[in-house]
């Protein structure tokens, strides 16, 4: 299946604990159906001290279900996602506005 959010895209979240919060997608993970959103489901991690890192208590934005998030269109809104061939080209378009996600 081809994939509706990918990395970079702007999302907002549409359940859960950051309901409602927007974020940037780091990082996607098709096979598990999640991804990484930058500052959402955040948790606080507590790392050993080494040479080369720290250590303490760091926060690590944990992965979300991809059904629990929804692309932003231009208007800022949240839409779907869908599929047409433009050319011989096949392109992603926001379901609200109908305006082309990504030439």
């Amino acid at each position: 299946m081809a994939a509706k959010l990918r990395k970079g895209d702007k999302v907002v979240v549409l359940a859960g604990k950051d309901k409602g919060k927007q974020g940037t997608i780091e990082s996607v993970d098709p096979k598990a159906g999640k991804a990484v959103v930058e500052g959402i489901n955040v948790a606080i991690r507590h790392t050993r001290q080494t040479q080369t890192s720290q250590g303490g208590r760091l926060p690590k934005a944990l992965p979300i279900q991809l059904s629990n998030l929804s692309l932003l269109d231009a208007n800022g809104k949240p839409t779907r996602v869908g599929f047409r061939m433009e050319g011989d080209k096949k392109v992603r378009f926001a379901k609200t506005t109908g305006d082309v996600i990504d030439a």
